[in-house]
């Protein structure tokens, strides 16, 4: 069965939490799939990836960069994995194939939405009855990760 870890965002957005969640991946050997809701989210976020740290590079593209099988991350909007990644980032509130893949899955979600949040436990049911392995994160106010 998959891993899942549940991020609940609550004192930073997606585009500052994010990027850092994916170097910690790549640094571990991690290849890495974003999945998003739309190809504007997509470029949304392909910009902070370039952007959110002057003095960090985190190496990604989308399908208007090419060479998907040549990026540690990869963002799209589709379920596909063309580099053959072993995580999975789930945004925007999106489900999980069961037939998936990957060997980890981040589901981050905005804690700040209550319908979001909602969606959130709703997934957490669903995985827990598939037998997956769930493990659940929060945000402290400085931006950490505390296990709950």
């Amino acid at each position: 069965m998959t891993e899942i870890h549940f991020y609940h965002l609550t004192s930073t957005p997606l585009d500052r939490a994010l990027p850092k969640l994916l170097e910690k991946a790549v640094t571990s050997g991690f290849r890495s799939i974003v999945r998003m809701e739309s190809e504007e989210k997509v470029e949304w976020m392909n910009n902070a990836l370039w952007t959110y740290d002057a003095n960090s590079f985190l190496p990604h593209g989308s399908s208007k960069d090419g060479n998907a099988e040549l990026q540690p991350v990869y963002l799209t909007t589709r379920q596909e994995n063309l580099n053959n990644s072993t995580l999975l980032v789930i945004t925007d509130s999106s489900e999980l194939e069961t037939d998936n893949g990957f060997s980890r899955v981040i589901d981050i979600f905005d804690g700040t939405n209550e319908t979001t949040v909602a969606k959130a436990r709703e997934r957490w049911k669903k995985y827990k009855t598939l037998g997956h392995t769930l493990e659940y994160r929060q945000q402290t106010e400085t931006g950490a990760w505390k296990t709950g």
